[in-house]
């Protein structure tokens, strides 16, 4: 809860989210016992200074009329959002183990869980439902049933009156694309991959209503603003630059609850790439809870220069290609950055993160759209039967490096493949068929070659491969400098080729 105080609860407070209402369990208790041993914190003054609307229940056991008020109170307040904190007792009803760190982390047991039967005068077998509470709670049937009955008649006439707008609304709601939207992504000339990202955002945002997302006050750097749209904010909600600022926790946070709410709602966010280690957490709930989110992260390598090893992922790359359930993408140039954002689009239970580049990077022959949807696949070959006498392989900025040993090794005769990797995660799941056209087995004269950490590219190079990486930390230096002094470079390409 901590990370969202500061920072998601921030935002709510800021746009007056009034049907928001939020419980803050209050027991006091942490698997170590007494949180006053470290915790002194005024959680309602928190609340309050984020301006947020809060109440105090001081009875959260059984205190049930009490509980009933504050709701009430809450859903009268709809200028801000509304935190309710609940003073309850930890493993209220067991005699033994109540109001303390015991219940916390551990089951009662047998013989507790008999006593507090006992306590609490609860004479029901294990899961049974008695009829009283099931009736109870099954009133909300016809309920429901009515209310969505009224919602159905006052949508047809809608539709009726506004049949354009109440298209675009079926979509959101559904999640169903429009047609021929991929159709507007632009295979964009030779730039740098965060500005080709951008040229994408903005002719998606043409075609694809629920598109809303922004950046954690960097967008003049990550190139994520959307041009035709201004910002989203509590008195202007049809916009779709949303204004994150300087938290990137939150900002994953909430484009998770946007991507959960509504399945046409696809948000994207945006920070520098190092900077996901403010956000893992978030990026990992992305990944859990299926949550189809689009990472935006540019600054993806040492290539960024000057910034120091602060700014340069290293490891980056390899620890999200670890991750269940996240796409990693790194193109290389126009057509493979629309390539991965229209399989982050289509993906609505994966979430996807592009690394892109600060530099520029040229447009190159062989690269395809469709090409990203297979992960891995050949941008060039002048080899016959499959057998060619290298293979290359690559992603982002280094494909560029990739290509031009390519060309120098096959000016001495060899016959060279080259391989861009812009995905492993989706080559993986390719057929074994496919994987041995671009991998053929007999071929084991591989070299990688990534400005990052080289774990992980021994499932592809093989135990008689080479490997061209970082890792070690970045330096400060201008992006041609430091890939020269860092050996990410054709020469060393080329002298790896030549040791096999």
């Amino acid at each position: 809860m901590e990370g969202i105080l500061t920072e998601a609860c921030s935002l709510a407070g800021h746009w007056g989210l009034g049907k928001l209402i939020v419980f803050y369990d209050d027991n006091h208790i942490s698997i170590d016992g007494d949180t006053e041993i470290a915790f002194t914190e005024d959680v309602s003054g928190r609340f309050e200074a984020l301006g947020w609307h809060t109440l105090w229940v001081k009875n959260g056991n059984d205190g049930y009329d009490e509980i009933r008020k504050a709701i009430q109170e809450a859903k009268s307040v709809t200028d801000k959002p509304t935190m309710i904190k609940v003073t309850t007792t930890i493993g209220f009803g067991s005699p033994n183990k109540a109001n303390s760190y015991a219940v916390h982390g551990a089951a009662l047991g047998t013989s507790e869980v008999e006593a507090t039967r006992a306590n609490l005068g609860w004479p029901y077998e294990p899961f049974f439902v008695p009829e009283d509470v099931k009736s109870h709670w099954s009133r909300h049937i016809p309920q429901g049933a009515a209310l969505e009955a009224d919602w159905d008649a006052k949508f047809a006439q809608y539709e009726q009156k506004y049949p354009e707008d109440a298209a675009t609304l079926k979509s959101i709601i559904t999640g169903e694309l429009p047609a021929g939207w991929a159709d507007a992504l632009p295979e964009s000339p030779a730039d740098a991959t965060r500005n080709l990202s951008q040229q994408c955002l903005n002719a998606l945002a043409k075609v694809v209503p629920g598109l809303i997302g922004g950046s954690a006050d960097l967008a003049s750097s990550n190139m994520t603003l959307l041009k035709m749209f201004g910002d989203f904010q509590k008195d202007t909600p049809e916009e779709r630059n949303v204004r994150f600022g300087v938290r990137e926790h939150g900002m994953g946070a909430i484009c998770n609850g946007i991507a959960l709410h509504t399945p046409g709602l696809i948000p994207y966010c945006a920070t520098f790439f190092v900077f996901t280690d403010y956000m893992r957490g978030a990026m990992r709930i992305s990944a859990l809870s299926e949550a189809g989110v689009i990472y935006v992260m540019t600054h993806d390598s040492i290539g960024l220069g000057e910034d120091g090893p602060t700014h340069q992922p290293i490891e980056h790359l390899v620890s999200f290609r670890a991750m269940p359930n996240m796409l990693m993408f790194r193109p290389a140039d126009g057509k493979e950055t629309a390539g991965a954002y229209k399989v982050a689009v289509l993906n609505r239970k994966r979430p996807s993160i592009l690394a892109l580049s600060r530099q520029k990077l040229p447009h190159l022959p062989g690269t395809s759209i469709e090409g990203v949807a297979k992960g891995g696949y050949t941008i060039s070959d002048n080899s016959t039967d499959n057998k060619p006498d290298f293979i290359i392989m690559s992603t982002g900025s280094e494909v560029e490096i990739a290509v031009k040993a390519a060309e120098e090794l096959t000016k001495e005769g060899k016959t060279v493949r080259v391989v861009s990797f812009v995905c492993w995660e989706l080559f993986d799941e390719q057929s074994d068929e496919y994987k041995e056209s671009v991998l053929p087995e007999a071929v084991t004269a591989r070299i990688s070659i990534e400005a990052g950490s080289t774990l992980g590219w021994q499932k592809y190079v093989g135990s008689k491969g080479k490997t061209i990486g970082i890792d070690k930390f970045g330096a400060s230096a201008p992006a041609p400098k430091i890939y020269k002094e860092y050996g990410i470079t054709a020469e060393s390409v080329i002298a790896a080729a030549k040791s096999l």
